[in-house]
């Protein structure tokens, strides 16, 4: 440890004196060397305050998939078949 360097008061790691915030937690100045500062700034949610259904909701939408028209075709042209040949 460097004679600048410092432990930080949230969690008790060596932080360097350059450093802006603590490398382990995360805490710095502004945010009060909180517990809370580790997620801050980073789009990453605290895994306690995650809720996968609004997550799937966002990201994935509501909407299930759609089955393209060109499959219906392919569906219908094939049960035609069948029963055109079971008839035949």
């Amino acid at each position: 440890m460097s004679r600048n360097d410092f432990i930080c008061p949230n969690c008790g790691a060596e932080v360097p004196a350059t450093a802006r915030a603590c490398p382990e937690c995360g805490a710095d100045e502004k945010t009060g060397w909180s517990d809370n500062t580790i997620y801050n700034g980073t789009d990453i949610e605290d895994p306690d305050e995650f809720d996968y259904e609004d997550w799937q909701r966002r990201e994935l939408g509501t909407q299930r998939p759609s089955i393209g028209w060109g499959w219906w075709v392919v569906a219908v042209g094939l049960l035609v078949l069948f029963i055109w040949c079971w008839v035949r």
